[in-house]
């Protein structure tokens, strides 16, 4: 998740290391604080990987400061990564989210839905957070009010971003078939859903809310 988070905002604009903290911090920070011990190592790692530099940049009020730019290298793992998640990049919430804040940089459209898609696939799975006796637990069993409010919350998250999910693949879609029309005739469009996606018009539900499913 750091490297993913480290990847997708250098690939936005260069950053400072102190900036580029700021940032993952607010993406990710509510799940685990991102120390200089754990961020510093990982910017060297992919430094060493050939897929970031360092750059002195003159300051605009200040001294000159270390900026961090990305390779094409790094570019080009970026992409790799958004297209083809690992499955807990599909099933856990938080990373999920990390690679949702990119997807827009995900050139190819039908892989921004195959990404969407296997979201959905998973939240339409039943939501169950305990089991007993190898029997996973539905709200049903539950007698404690508290453990009853989990799984309330939770489905109320679950339909809330399976509607934007169906929503957002049926736009990209749709946006996918107009684009083709345009490139048989001569033209070329980046598409009025993908226009809504960059601008934040299309935005995930319940961005607040946090947890696994």
């Amino acid at each position: 998740m750091l490297e993913l988070s480290i990847l997708g905002f250098l690939y936005d604009e260069p950053l400072h290391g102190y900036e580029l903290k700021e940032r993952i911090m607010e993406l990710t920070g509510h799940v685990k604080r991102v120390s200089d011990g754990a961020l510093y190592p990982a910017i060297n790692r992919l430094q060493a990987a050939g897929l970031l530099e360092r750059r002195i940049e003159p300051g605009t009020s200040a001294a000159p400061r270390q900026m961090l730019f990305l390779t094409d290298a790094g570019r080009t793992r970026l992409l790799e990564r958004l297209g083809n998640p690992v499955p807990t990049e599909i099933t856990d919430r938080n990373r999920y989210w990390t690679v949702l804040a990119f997807l827009r940089h995900l050139p190819d459209r039908e892989k921004q839905i195959d990404v969407l898609r296997r979201r959905l696939a998973f939240l339409e799975g039943p939501v169950t957070f305990f089991s007993r006796d190898g029997r996973q637990l539905r709200q049903k069993d539950m007698d404690d009010p508290f453990r009853s409010g989990m799984f309330e919350v939770a489905r109320a998250t679950r339909q809330a971003e399976v509607a934007w999910l169906t929503r957002a693949i049926d736009e990209l879609a749709s946006d996918e078939l107009t684009s083709d029309e345009h490139t048989s005739d001569g033209h070329t469009s980046d598409g009025p859903a993908q226009g809504r996606l960059a601008s934040g018009a299309l935005t995930s539900p319940a961005a607040e809310t946090r947890g696994e499913h």
